[in-house]
């Protein structure tokens, strides 16, 4: 059976992928990380991933295929963290709440995908990635010469 699924290298079961998911949302380096919500849809053609990626442009986001993983993480922001330490402070702040951060999502694909066909549209903080299904072998019988 051809199925999605989620891809955690560092635990095997699910119950340790939900503690996973719901309290590691700071890396070693202290920076916050998150995880963008994805909507996975199967056709008969296409496997097709939608993420919602607000204030990010194609810029912002890398997206590699191995094998059958693939990984949709933003781009380094650390030239961020250091530009904002270099700015100038001009006014005290009485409350920040936003700070840089970053995310990764890898997903296991089926065995019948198109890896050559693989194809990512942004808009409007929307990422696309239309991902197509290989034709199915169809039987065929096999003449006997005698």
């Amino acid at each position: 059976m051809n199925t999605l699924s989620f891809f955690n290298p560092r635990f095997t079961s699910d119950l340790f992928d939900v503690i996973d998911r719901n309290f590691s949302d700071m890396d070693n380096f202290g920076c916050r990380t998150y995880a963008p919500k994805v909507d996975v849809q199967a056709t008969k053609e296409s496997y097709e991933l939608e993420m919602e990626l607000p204030g990010l442009t194609e810029k912002d986001v890398t997206i590699d295929l191995k094998d059958r993983e693939i990984t949709i993480a933003s781009v380094d922001d650390a030239k961020e963290e250091k530009k904002e330490a270099k700015e100038e402070v001009k006014a005290t702040y009485l409350v920040k709440e936003r700070v840089a951060s970053h995310f990764s999502r890898s997903f296991t694909l089926p065995d019948d995908i198109d890896p050559e066909g693989v194809n990512a549209k942004f808009q409007n903080g929307l990422l696309t990635i239309t991902i197509p299904r290989k034709a199915e072998s169809k039987a065929r019988r096999i003449a006997i010469s005698a």
